[in-house]
């Protein structure tokens, strides 16, 4: 059969008489698309040791992604808003792809969920979605992005990362960045330690206290995440004192006034323990008003 054979797509003569070219040019144009689009869905690899492997082979720094594929919704949304725009392809001019799974449903062999898990630790990653940008050579990294801001888009996500510059200056100022936000997140381990053993103990003044502490910063709406707490750890530890729990409920409703969709949820709260009902489990309420962390660019280079 004669033809053409386009991005990958065998075009034969029979198929488009004479009198037809724009089908023509409309079925080169579906080709190439897909071409484009397929390559950046090719580009990314599963294993970073491979990644490092291919970068120094290429004379390209690595974009390492940890995502949950299967339950982070922003996770999802910056696949599709931006890693899967074929604007996004030519970002693979400079860097090699890694994508790091962390799924909860999706099945994942024993050895890459155990090595995704020890890289995750290695760079303190403690939140999804984060990308890092690492140097092949030393494998330290120079770029980190936690969260992404909604509508982003794939050009004003390339911007951001091209604000990262690979110095020496730039990962020694990540790196205290990473320490900080180790340490931070060690402390929230230990506080939780802490409150689970006020738990057990039934010591609501200690919980309080505890609570007090996690957010002596938080501001706005933020600060009704306590109340709220409080007033679940309440009716946990004694379910007959209904009045206790209910004006710390209370409370939370009067400090996140102005956040919407978190006042919703609050009152439904409220709402079951007037009732009698029994919230066994302490749920942590986080404001919805506040979108995921944007870059932070800590190393400008220059």
């Amino acid at each position: 059969m004669q033809g053409w054979l386009i991005a990958g797509c065998l075009i034969s003569r029979a198929m488009f008489p004479r009198v037809m070219p724009r089908r023509f040019l409309a079925v080169v144009a579906l080709c190439l698309s897909a071409l484009t689009l397929s390559a950046a869905d090719a580009a990314w690899l599963t294993d970073l040791d491979e990644g490092i492997k291919v970068a120094k082979a290429e004379k390209k720094a690595i974009l390492v992604d940890f995502t949950g594929s299967d339950w982070c919704g922003w996770c999802i949304r910056l696949k599709k808003e931006v890693f899967d725009q074929k604007e996004f392809a030519a970002v693979t001019k400079d860097f090699v792809l890694v994508e790091l799974d962390y799924p909860q449903k999706k099945k994942q062999p024993a050895e890459e969920k155990a090595k995704n898990k020890a890289t995750q630790a290695k760079f303190g990653v403690s939140g999804f979605p984060t990308v890092l940008l690492l140097d092949a050579k030393t494998g330290e990294a120079y770029g980190r992005q936690s969260g992404y801001g909604p509508g982003s888009g794939p050009k004003a996500y390339i911007e951001k990362l091209s604000a990262f510059k690979n110095t020496a200056e730039g990962r020694l100022a990540l790196g205290a960045e990473a320490k900080k936000a180790a340490e931070a997140s060690a402390k929230r381990a230990a506080q939780g330690i802490k409150i689970r053993a006020a738990m057990e103990a039934k010591d609501f003044d200690a919980i309080c206290k505890l609570l007090d502490e996690d957010f002596a910063d938080a501001q706005g709406s933020r600060k009704a995440v306590a109340s709220i707490n409080k007033a679940l750890m309440s009716q946990r530890i004694d379910p007959t004192n209904k009045e206790r729990a209910l004006k710390w409920a209370d409370q939370a409703i009067t400090e996140c006034a102005g956040d919407e969709k978190m006042l919703a949820s609050i009152k439904q709260m409220r709402e079951k323990i007037a009732a009698g009902t029994n919230l066994s489990q302490p749920v942590p309420v986080k404001p919805a008003a506040k979108p995921p962390a944007e870059v932070k660019q800590v190393n400008q280079g220059a």
